[in-house]
């Protein structure tokens, strides 16, 4: 604190003089406060990632979404040609084996094409991919009777894909490293 000598307040920087009543003075600290028009977003802020951080994981998670595309076409041709690498007499909640073939075809294709989406940079391919992974992760769970430990592989790959999809895959992050 300053010291007050004669009325007059002896003052460093960041400090102001005030009188009270009855002849006191006191030096108080002051607090500046500067004013901006822009919004300020300061570093590590909880919940926040840093921009530009975790491309390489949304790079990742769309060679993830090719292989796991790649994967399904693959399965979902075979179980229409009645491939002899599914378990016999297997019981579906729904449809047989050819449908589902057909089903893990078309799956196959779709996430191709979202894995190329991803690749560009495009958010609405992003979040196609990214309901097409929880939509894959939920069809493989029908086709575990045909083939159980790899559909439960490729639900514990959707489930990767998916955290990289959603973890770090804002526009913020995607531009900052472009």
């Amino acid at each position: 604190m300053a010291r007050v000598r004669r009325g007059l307040a002896l003052r460093g920087p960041g400090t102001e003089a005030v009188k009270y009543p009855g002849g006191k003075a006191r030096v108080m600290p002051t607090q500046e406060v500067t004013m901006t028009s822009a919004t300020y977003k300061p570093a590590g802020a909880a919940g926040r990632h840093a921009e530009g951080r975790g491309y390489g994981l949304v790079i990742f998670a769309a060679v993830m979404l090719a292989v796991i595309g790649f994967f399904n076409l693959l399965d979902g041709i075979a179980a229409i040609a009645n491939s002899h690498i599914f378990i016999g007499n297997a019981h579906y909640v729904v449809g047989d084996l050819r449908a589902w073939g057909w089903v893990m075809t078309i799956f196959g294709a779709v996430q191709l094409l979202a894995a190329a989406g991803v690749f560009m940079g495009n958010q609405l391919a992003r979040w196609f991919a990214v309901a097409v992974v929880g939509l894959n992760a939920i069809a493989q769970m029908f086709f575990i009777p045909a083939y159980p430990f790899w559909s439960l592989l490729i639900i514990a790959a959707d489930i990767v894909a998916l955290w990289g999809l959603c973890a770090y895959g804002s526009r913020e992050n995607i531009q900052a490293a472009s």
